[in-house]
């Protein structure tokens, strides 16, 4: 599970703690207090945030599961292989990956003729060549323990255009290119790995204002230009039902699942 310090990957760690899974988690954050995240626009002054991986790992033990929180950052290479190696030098498998972590660069929403192409550079290796990176870690693992399951947090601003521009209810292209790339990897491991026992899924949480996005200003914006919010821990609900019922998820492979709806039709939050 990565980042899993505040938000929807912290959310969708502790259901998979709820469900009977150890959960093997990263952030960037160690200690609570140390959380900062650049604005949305602009150079400004970074943000605080709430979380940290003591406070996740915490909160897993309390479900009666074990943790292991490990220290990951997704625009440091080296920092995502180690991350693979430890968590297979602990615990000897991966059975389910949950790729939640997206990369955090200042002026990743800035106007077109704005953007800075190295921020956009940046992005594309944290959001797209880096998890690529991890996957390519893990699947070989994967493959010889005779399957595993994985899920993508993509993006809808990978395929839909933008309502307005950045800073009045869009999103900056830099953000949705590099998940736009990010949302071709289940794809691909699927036609090289489903015969082997691997499943790989794209899945869309929907407009969710976490830890990060409510410091930022939540989703006002977006709310303007007609879309809702999803419940934070809806995603996590969605993850834990696709690792549980593999039969009756096999419809979604091939698919970009969209959260509110599956968690609607089966009650997940009922």
């Amino acid at each position: 599970m990565t980042g899993a310090s505040r938000g929807i990957g912290r959310r969708t760690a502790l259901a998979l703690a709820a469900a009977g899974h150890d959960v093997a988690f990263t952030a960037r954050t160690v200690a609570e207090g140390e959380g900062r995240i650049p604005p949305r626009q602009g150079a400004g002054a970074e943000i605080p945030v709430p979380g940290s991986l003591e406070r996740t790992r915490s909160e897993i033990e309390a479900l009666g599961a074990r943790a292991l929180p490990v220290r990951m950052d997704l625009l440091d290479r080296e920092s995502v292989r180690a991350a693979a190696r430890t968590v297979l030098d602990a615990w000897g498998r991966v059975d389910v990956l949950v790729n939640n972590a997206v990369a955090h660069v200042p002026g990743t929403h800035e106007r077109f003729l704005d953007l800075d192409v190295d921020v956009a550079e940046r992005l594309t290796a944290g959001n797209y060549l880096n998890q690529l990176v991890l996957l390519q870690a893990v699947v070989p693992a994967m493959v010889e323990q005779g399957g595993g399951t994985i899920v993508n947090l993509c993006s809808g601003s990978a395929t839909s255009d933008p309502p307005a521009p950045p800073g009045e209810g869009g999103w900056g292209v830099a953000y949705s290119a590099s998940k736009a790339a990010f949302g071709r990897l289940a794809g691909a491991v699927n036609a090289e790995y489903r015969q082997r026992g691997i499943r790989a899924y794209n899945l869309d949480p929907g407009f969710v204002v976490t830890d990060a996005g409510a410091a930022r200003g939540g989703i006002d914006a977006l709310k303007g230009e007609g879309f809702e919010a999803t419940p934070e821990e809806a995603p996590g609900a969605a993850v834990a039902w696709l690792v549980a019922h593999p039969e009756a998820a096999e419809r979604f492979l091939g698919r970009v699942i969209w959260t509110p709806k599956l968690v609607a039709d089966l009650g997940l939050l009922d």
